[in-house]
């Protein structure tokens, strides 16, 4: 197949790219390499995937109009992946217009590009931060998740209802990947492990926030492309059981599917910690502080749908992740 990936710079956008390239699957990479965080590390990533064959490169931002037009109509994609996004909770809280601009405005162009070039099927991501204030768990793509407690997280189930409408009016066959707090090499800098290896590594404390009491549903990298690969070659279909009186919100009339992509195993903060201590063979200063506006106590992921869609279910170890992820930063940082 002919891929676009949107985000190929990125954490999950680089590693799909070079799996799905493995498998001689041509990849056309959409990223801006903006500085939201190092830009070095983007490259870095970026080189790899360049070092394969059957990679072509569009250095563009999605939130322009004329130049996503342009690249979805000179490669005419046979399927998309959506994974270019302005990422973070916090950050949402400080420069809600970077979400706009990139969530909303940038997915709207993509939605366009694969209605007008025929695009068989569009995967895109959203995010675990879309539960908001639910509390039952473990999280289900068939509750209902109306109460976002963060931008990011609104851009997120904006970025849904916008694709459901797209399938709705266009018979686009998309599907919205939630996924549950990733985590391993080449990953992002503003991410808890990478800050807290960082800091540990160098003697500094480090903030922990409710606590160390949350809970969250780490999902390692190869498990979370493992499970794009797989709805990605699952062209989502119509569920013909729907109906408007008992709305279902993961499936649809039109051809739209939701799938959580997580770990299914919550992991207590501080129990994280304690494994990358033992990886580092050092031990943390912690400054444990309160929840942080916009986040939430706990994730759990319910992946049910996802085993009887496409027979996967995510399931490395934190123990094994993070040893991976320590043993990829002290060669890629030389420490």
């Amino acid at each position: 197949m002919r891929v676009l990936i949107t985000g190929s710079a990125g954490f999950i956008g680089s590693a799909l790219a070079m799996r799905l390239l493995a498998r001689g699957d041509e990849v056309i990479g959409i990223d801006n390499l903006n500085d939201y965080y190092d830009v070095q590390l983007k490259e870095a990533r970026l080189a790899r995937v360049k070092a394969l064959p059957g990679f072509v490169e569009e250095r563009i931002d999605i939130a322009d109009r004329e130049a996503v037009a342009a690249t979805f109509a000179r490669h005419c994609p046979h399927r998309v992946v959506n994974l270019a996004a302005q990422a973070g909770v916090r950050y949402s809280l400080i420069n809600p217009h970077a979400y706009v601009d990139t969530n909303l405005v940038g997915f709207v162009n993509i939605l366009e590009g694969c209605r007008h070039n025929g695009v068989e099927h569009l995967v895109f991501a959203s995010s675990s931060s879309v539960y908001g204030a639910n509390t039952h768990m473990p999280f289900s793509v068939h509750d209902n998740v109306d109460h976002p407690v963060s931008l990011y997280a609104a851009s997120k189930k904006a970025n849904e209802l916008m694709a459901h409408t797209y399938s709705h009016l266009y018979d686009l066959p998309v599907t919205g990947l939630r996924f549950f707090t990733v985590y391993g090499p080449w990953g992002r800098p503003d991410m808890a492990l990478f800050m807290f290896t960082r800091k540990i590594l160098a003697g500094e404390p480090i903030d922990v926030f409710n606590y160390g009491h949350h809970r969250r549903d780490f999902t390692y990298i190869d498990d979370i492309v493992e499970g794009v690969i797989r709805t990605l070659d699952h062209v989502a279909k119509p569920n013909p059981e729907w109906s408007g009186d008992a709305p279902d919100p993961a499936t649809s009339r039109a051809p739209y599917r939701l799938y959580n992509i997580g770990n299914n195993q919550p992991i207590e903060l501080l129990h994280y910690i304690e494994v990358l201590e033992d990886c580092l063979g050092r031990k943390a200063e912690k400054n444990l502080l309160p929840l942080q506006p916009g986040d939430v106590p706990d994730t759990y992921a319910d992946v049910d749908q996802l085993i009887e869609d496409v027979d996967y279910k995510p399931q490395t170890p934190v123990e094994i992740g993070i040893r991976r992820f320590v043993e990829w930063y002290r060669e890629y940082h030389g420490v």
